[in-house]
């Protein structure tokens, strides 16, 4: 057996054995991975930390994050490249180029969807309309209603993407903006509820796309105290289905490998976050018979 043969299988192996099931599970049916790299509240992080920063010395930038993403790409043409949010600010490069740089670079990296953050309103919603035409990839957000602003039009609440026959739905959600970021930045942007909006959109990708995978881009963090006031990833998890991943941010929280949540009718979802400022590539990988039977493996790159 090739070199390259045997390590796919073995990885394979070793993911479904993973979830308790084997390769031999899937019979005879021939077997397609599909790849998901992501980031979170980047922040406008370009340059790796500095060596003697106290506590991400040499981590992180974009040109690393670049090689990194080409590499994988190698590996497998199956990948989609998505952000949850949280481009903008945080750097003397947001201060000057106003977004500007951060969309050409992830436009450059050949990032497929992100959602929305509430810090990319930090220019109010002219600036971030402003930027778009620098991004070759989609934003979407299907609980901000931007009809009467300048963004409508902008934004997507879905994108189906299809790779090599496994149909892919994302779907995004965004953070409530009231009290989070000043009324005259988001101006007439509407909050929807994010469950009942994320109920809609399974019911779309779901039951009348047949998406075989469906991933919720979310900027509403992975988990609160009060969970009553607020609505997180893992709360989202619990109060729907169909939902296979959520990619999360706003909380900056590094999980080492993906959260399996239960959702409302007891199956698995994956909940992830890979921290911020670009420290963290996240890679997970399904992978499906003819059947569409699913398994994951799922973990966090340091770049």
């Amino acid at each position: 057996m090739k070199r390259r043969e045997f390590i796919e299988k073995t990885a394979a192996s070793s993911a479904l054995i993973g979830l308790g099931i084997t390769l031999s599970s899937f019979g005879t049916s021939e077997i397609k991975q599909l790849t998901i790299l992501h980031t979170n509240d980047v922040h406008s992080y370009i340059d790796p930390f500095p060596a003697d920063h106290p506590r991400n010395a040499n981590m992180g930038g974009v040109e690393r994050r670049a090689a990194l993403i080409s590499s994988i790409r190698k590996e497998n043409t199956n990948v989609l490249l998505l952000d949850a949010g949280d481009i903008f600010q945080g750097t003397p490069y947001f201060n000057y180029y106003g977004g500007e740089l951060e969309f050409k670079l992830m436009s450059m990296m050949q990032y497929d969807a992100s959602a929305i953050g509430n810090h990319d309103f930090d220019n109010g919603v002219e600036g971030l309309r402003a930027q778009m035409p620098h991004a070759k990839f989609e934003f979407i957000s299907a609980n901000y209603d931007f009809k009467n602003t300048v963004m409508d039009g902008f934004v997507k609440p879905y994108k189906i993407f299809n790779k090599s026959g496994i149909k892919v739905g994302v779907f995004g959600l965004g953070i409530e903006l009231e009290g989070l970021v000043n009324k005259g930045m988001y101006k007439e942007t509407v909050y929807n509820d994010p469950v009942e909006t994320a109920q809609d959109m399974v019911r779309i990708l779901k039951k009348e796309n047949n998406c075989d995978i469906v991933i919720c881009l979310s900027h509403l963090g992975y988990r609160y105290r009060d969970e009553a006031s607020k609505i997180s990833d893992l709360k989202l998890a619990e109060l729907t289905q169909d939902i296979d991943l959520i990619i999360g941010g706003h909380t900056h929280t590094f999980l080492d490998k993906p959260t399996i949540a239960k959702n409302l009718v007891g199956k698995e979802v994956l909940v992830n976050q890979v921290g911020c400022y670009g420290i963290n590539l996240g890679r997970i990988d399904f992978y499906l018979d003819n059947n569409k039977t699913k398994a994951f493996e799922g973990k966090s790159i340091i770049v």
